[in-house]
């Protein structure tokens, strides 16, 4: 029987069938399952079985169709619906949807820019502003289009300020 379990190792990519499948505990540190439906890769069976949640339908936002592979994910999807946000920054009131965003917001009051371009001296706050920040030193480094006007933007949100 062939799973839907690759090996990425330094060989070229296998399909491992259910004899070897043990093989792929020789990659801990690597990807090594593989969902069949999306191509997706994930580092354990569990991690697997969870994310084919998604694809099965079986956590559904009942308001927007997305879908989840857990029952957690879903019901902090729900927050956006509803507009609550349970968590508050003790130093300017602002409230959040998850903790982890809270956290990430933390750092703006700190001072502190943990994340830095490895091309330039540039800092930043956040991860994604980083990620974006990178596109300046690529080609691609206006991906977002108008489709009105055909005028290119760095990031999303300078789009949709654009558009509105």
């Amino acid at each position: 029987m062939v799973l839907d379990v690759y090996c990425t190792g330094e060989s070229s990519r296998q399909v491992h069938t259910e004899a070897d499948s043990n093989d792929v505990t020789q990659h801990p540190d690597e990807y090594s399952y593989m969902c069949n439906q999306c191509g997706r890769c994930l580092p354990s069976r569990d991690d697997l079985d969870r994310h084919m949640n998604m694809h099965y339908n079986k956590y559904r936002c009942t308001n927007c169709g997305e879908c989840f592979g857990n029952s957690n994910k879903l019901a902090v999807h729900r927050r956006i619906h509803s507009g609550e946000k349970p968590f508050e920054c003790t130093v300017c009131s602002r409230r959040f949807t998850t903790k982890h965003n809270l956290v990430a917001h933390g750092i703006i009051h700190s001072g502190e820019k943990p994340y830095k371009c490895y091309l330039c001296d540039k800092a930043y706050t956040q991860s994604a502003k980083l990620r974006c920040h990178i596109r300046v030193h690529t080609e691609d480094n206006h991906p977002y289009k108008c489709s009105e006007c055909n005028k290119c933007f760095s990031d999303p949100s300078s789009l949709q300020r654009h558009l509105s």
